[in-house]
């Protein structure tokens, strides 16, 4: 479905000078909230001699085509209002795909061209006060619904505009909603809750979007209730579950000018004079893990975290390596650390056909000649299942 400026058979009226008479009719307003916005829109509709002849469902698909290109997401809006879409990617204003449940789908969705894709993202990134142009040719962006964007310009993205939206569903799922759907079974999901509960270190790894940030959620709703709680995050996703006494941090990008920045390390170093029972970091991929590492030994144990790996002894190495980025410690040193401070690694994959699930949940053992000693407690065969080793 190639989309294009809709024109009546009996007008010659184009969204472009409907836009003009829109924003012409908004001079005498401070401000316009989208109720109002819809109004002045109708209002100009309905003033117009050339849409004067449309029937009235075609002048409801008019106003709403306005509203979506000046308020919302264009022609992607469809796709953002679609609950079952998870993620939109645009590769190109002609290569759109979407995501839903765990697949990936081309659509028939069209922009008219480079420069009407460019000006959107210009203009959804402008409006939330983030830089992107030439200087600054890649963005990213936390929506007010917990979705969270990010875009690539030319000639970073020589194809065009790159634009991925992943969504906030508002889906919480709990542990039984989990166990049901194949994600964990019911004696892993009972071994974890206990470990939770005894402050038990807890790194999860995996890839992009399988599932790391959704599940930590689900584990957190066994942090006892009366604990204080301090989440960290680059862009926050974090919904924790039946915690009343919570601080929610997050990182903020420099502002144009290089100053202003906030990032992860400080974070975690501002929330160790909390007073906090626990430090749930959301993401750890730099050399903030240091000071990750270096809270776990002064007295926070019992810390949640994700991380990006293929396997748990390989999430291991990774931290190695981020930590020492961050510290001046010797790698013998950091291995220790790292071995007394994590207690559990669980690793969450993604199949072929887009389901979620866990394949391994390991426990640290003391150290042989300087390597890490995991022990698998659980993992998954594809006979049997996630089974206890």
């Amino acid at each position: 479905m190639k989309t294009k400026e809709k024109k009546s058979s009996k007008t010659d009226i184009s969204i472009p000078e409907l836009t003009t008479l829109i924003l012409q009719s908004m001079h005498g307003y401070d401000e316009v909230d989208d109720h109002t916005f819809r109004e002045i829109i109708a209002d100009c509709i309905n003033q117009s001699e050339k849409c004067a002849d449309l029937p009235l469902e075609e002048k409801r698909h008019l106003a709403t085509t306005l509203f979506n290109r000046m308020r919302r997401l264009d022609i992607l809006q469809a796709l953002m209002d679609d609950p079952q879409v998870t993620e939109i990617m645009v590769n190109g204003p002609d290569h759109i795909f979407f995501e839903k449940s765990g697949r990936l789908f081309p659509s028939d969705l069209r922009f008219e061209s480079r420069e009407n894709l460019e000006q959107l993202i210009l203009h959804f990134f402008s409006s939330a006060n983030r830089p992107l142009n030439e200087a600054f040719p890649i963005a990213d962006l936390r929506l007010p619904d917990g979705s969270r964007a990010n875009a690539v310009l030319p000639p970073v993205a020589p194809d065009g505009p790159i634009f991925t939206i992943r969504k906030f569903t508002g889906i919480r799922p709990d542990i039984h909603s989990l166990i049901k759907s194949g994600f964990i079974t019911k004696e892993a999901a009972i071994y974890l809750s206990h470990s939770v509960i005894s402050k038990k270190t807890i790194f999860l790894c995996g890839g992009t979007g399988s599932g790391k940030t959704t599940f930590l959620n689900v584990l957190s709703g066994f942090i006892p209730k009366s604990e204080r709680v301090v989440t960290i995050e680059d862009s926050a996703e974090l919904s924790l579950q039946g915690v009343a006494n919570l601080v929610r941090l997050e990182s903020r990008l420099p502002g144009p000018d290089g100053h202003g920045g906030v990032d992860i390390g400080q974070l975690i170093r501002t929330a160790l004079r909390m007073r906090p029972d626990r430090v749930v970091v959301g993401e750890v991929r730099g050399s903030e893990a240091a000071d990750m590492l270096h809270a776990l030994h002064t007295g926070h144990p019992g810390s949640l975290c994700t991380g990006h790996a293929n396997s748990c002894y390989e999430m291991l190495d990774r931290l190695v390596t981020m930590v020492m980025a961050g510290s001046t410690l010797p790698y013998d040193a950091v291995i220790r650390q790292i071995a007394m401070g994590v207690d559990i690694i669980v690793h969450i994959t993604r199949g072929k056909d887009g389901k979620r699930f866990i394949d391994e949940i390991s426990e640290m053992r003391p150290l042989e000649d300087n390597r890490f000693q995991i022990e698998n407690i659980y993992i998954y065969k594809e006979e049997t299942g996630l089974a206890k080793c």
